[in-house]
């Protein structure tokens, strides 16, 4: 059973910083993509970064410049790096991972940016 453990989140003032950590364990192979996702309240669940096995990476236009994703591949974990962040950015983050034609969620971690 794939399980996706996630951690990282918390509250931070404008224009801080917060790093995300997702381990995903159980797996039949290294995972394809890792990802992440969020949700605002009220708000559809978008895509935030992904890094494939290759490591070719993919950004939200609005976290372009601010945020990076990294993964170690030994340890099957993706690293979300977010820096400057802005109120807009609060949601619950959400940690993606694809398994051939599968893919699996984390449980979601808070992200608040408040002052």
């Amino acid at each position: 059973q794939v399980q996706l453990v996630e951690s990282g989140g918390g509250l931070v003032q404008p224009g801080g910083s917060l790093r995300l950590s997702c381990a995903a364990s159980g797996g039949p192979f290294s995972p394809s993509a890792m990802g992440w996702y969020r949700q605002a309240p009220g708000k559809q669940r978008e895509l935030v970064a992904y890094i494939t096995r290759g490591g070719s990476t993919n950004f939200a236009d609005s976290v372009k410049g601010r945020f990076t994703i990294s993964a170690d591949s030994a340890r099957n974990t993706v690293y979300l790096q977010m820096n400057s962040l802005k109120p807009e950015d609060t949601a619950v983050y959400y940690c993606n991972a694809g398994f051939g034609v599968r893919s699996y969620w984390g449980q979601g971690t808070q992200v608040t940016v408040s002052s």
